[in-house]
């Protein structure tokens, strides 16, 4: 599995891809300039060693702002779980730590 950087036009397609194949989704809004996103984002590289059945899609709100603004994303880093397309099993902001992560997605 593998983390993909997706923008504004990769986004809905990375998406429906990353459905398509495994059971949950996690979306990770932030920015290059966002020191608690590159922390997020090193949980997130861990979290992907550890588990298959995890998608994870990044997107950078600077090159992204409409996405962001679609997903209510108002503070840096912004962490979206999706347990299928319809269901959100989390939306929060901040950092949390990578057996954090997998204890929601196990517990949902």
């Amino acid at each position: 599995m593998a983390i993909v950087e997706v923008d504004e036009e990769s986004f809905e397609e990375a998406l429906q891809s990353a459905f398509d194949k495994k059971d949950t989704v996690i979306i990770k809004f932030g920015s290059e300039y966002c020191e608690p996103c590159h922390a997020l984002e090193c949980e997130l590289e861990e979290l992907d060693e550890e588990m298959d059945n995890v998608s994870i899609l990044m997107v950078d709100t600077a090159e992204s702002q409409d996405l962001a603004e679609q997903y209510d994303v108002f503070e840096l880093p912004t962490m979206i779980i999706y347990k299928d397309s319809e269901t959100v099993i989390y939306h929060k902001e901040g950092v949390i730590l990578a057996p954090d992560i997998e204890k929601i997605i196990k517990e949902n």
